[in-house]
């Protein structure tokens, strides 16, 4: 595992030396968790996003496509 240098506001450090002593856990393991969990709901809000906009792209536009194509087409070969 690498090690990385990191650097903090003095009471940012507090708050996750305190939550990491409430917790049983080492400085490190208190951020990797917090990195981890960041990540995981980033990547859980992407995918919402994506399926959201996947569900409205499915719908269409409402009408008939092929039909208004037609309709265009035939008012041009006038």
């Amino acid at each position: 595992m690498a090690k990385v240098m990191i650097s903090l506001p003095d009471d940012l450090l507090a708050q996750v030396d305190a939550v990491a002593a409430q917790r049983g856990l080492t400085r490190s393991a208190l951020i990797r968790e917090c990195v981890d969990a960041a990540f995981d709901e980033r990547t859980a809000s992407l995918a919402a996003r994506m399926r959201a906009l996947n569900a409205e792209v499915s719908r269409g536009h409402g009408g008939d496509v092929v039909a208004d194509l037609k309709a265009s087409r035939a008012t041009l070969d006038r």
